[in-house]
């Protein structure tokens, strides 16, 4: 239970997310269809969290300069990484760039593209968790694959 919870954990963090979490459960011996489904989860569950922290706290936090400082250069990265897609492509490129596996993409870069460029947050969740589906697919496969070898 404590390696499922853990997977979990790194699917939720920035950190990893379920490109993380995923292969962690499989590689600890877990059930490869329930570490799919409580990663994928927790990582869509990110979507709403971000939502929120960005249109609450994040205008709190920003008086402070250590935190303005991080939030303008994340906020710049963000815009420069998906801003040409999702101008272009709109829902499909905001999915299309949360479903590619590699860091800096994910659901927290396109949340903060969603709140930066104000993405209609209905749509923007089903481009995330569509993305977030997609790339955990994707990610599940291999690990299972290099899990069997």
């Amino acid at each position: 239970m404590l390696d499922l919870l853990t997977s979990m954990l790194w699917s939720l963090s920035p950190f990893g997310e379920a490109k993380v979490g995923i292969p962690y459960g499989i590689m600890k011996g877990l059930n490869g269809y329930v570490v799919f489904i409580a990663c994928f989860l927790a990582n869509v569950a990110v979507f709403p969290l971000m939502i929120f922290f960005l249109e609450h706290i994040n205008s709190y936090l920003i008086k402070w300069r250590p935190y303005k400082k991080s939030a303008v250069y994340i906020a710049k990265r963000a815009k420069t990484g998906s801003g040409k897609k999702i101008e272009k492509f709109g829902f499909f490129g905001l999915m299309l760039f949360v479903m590619i596996p590699l860091p800096g993409t994910g659901v927290y870069a396109g949340s903060i593209a969603t709140y930066l460029f104000g993405i209609e947050k209905k749509k923007a969740f089903m481009a995330n968790t569509i993305g977030i589906f997609i790339s955990s697919v994707f990610v599940w496969t291999v690990a299972v694959s290099v899990n069997k070898i």
